[in-house]
């Protein structure tokens, strides 16, 4: 699992940093290449240690570069299979959100050693949803802030005008507020049910 984390943080880096900070940072840490190899297991405290090298050289809090990085894996064409992944979850994105308890088991079905944090959606009135994200130890970083990422991309894909933020964590999980002002409220992007090429 931490091995598929690593190289997401390894294309964010190139793709938003460039190479040169991607190499200064393997160099600094003393990583190889088999820390970023998707199928590798790799200890929870390799992808710490990245993520704290990176927030210090960008000069952002760990959980800021989180979220860009979950805004990262469903915007750039690199990472379109996990944006297809998340768009088969309904037609809007009030749909969208009710299928992400769903996530998990989905995951599980493309990538099979991939254990992704047990999802909760709670409704609580008309327009505001409360999100748990259980907590995952094994996974080296905290996914909360991720899923904020991603969930604003989604936002903008499906065209929905939302406030999105986080009401903290404590052992058991993080809590994620979601408040959708506007389900329409701009096209969304273009979503075509074919597989489109794969980018390496």
């Amino acid at each position: 699992m931490n091995g598929l984390i690593n190289r997401a943080l390894d294309w964010f880096v190139r793709d938003t940093f460039g190479e040169a900070l991607r190499r200064g940072l393997v160099e600094a840490l003393s990583l190889g290449e088999a820390a970023f190899e998707p199928l590798m297991p790799c200890a929870p405290d390799v992808t710490e240690r990245l993520l704290a090298a990176l927030a210090e050289r960008v000069g952002r809090a760990p959980e800021e570069v989180l979220e860009d990085l979950g805004t990262y894996l469903v915007s750039q064409p690199r990472t379109e299979a996990v944006r297809r992944l998340l768009r088969f979850g309904g037609v809007d994105f009030i749909d969208f959100l009710h299928s992400l308890e769903d996530l998990p088991d989905r995951a599980r079905l493309a990538m099979p050693d991939f254990a992704l944090s047990e999802i909760r959606l709670h409704p609580e009135m008309p327009g505001l949803y409360r999100i748990e994200v259980g907590a995952c130890p094994l996974a080296g970083v905290a996914l909360g802030p991720v899923l904020v990422g991603m969930l604003r991309a989604m936002a903008d894909d499906y065209g929905a005008l939302v406030l999105i933020g986080s009401r903290g964590a404590d052992a058991r999980c993080e809590v994620i507020e979601v408040r959708l002002l506007d389900a329409a409220f701009a096209h969304g992007r273009a979503f075509d049910l074919g597989a489109g090429p794969v980018v390496r």
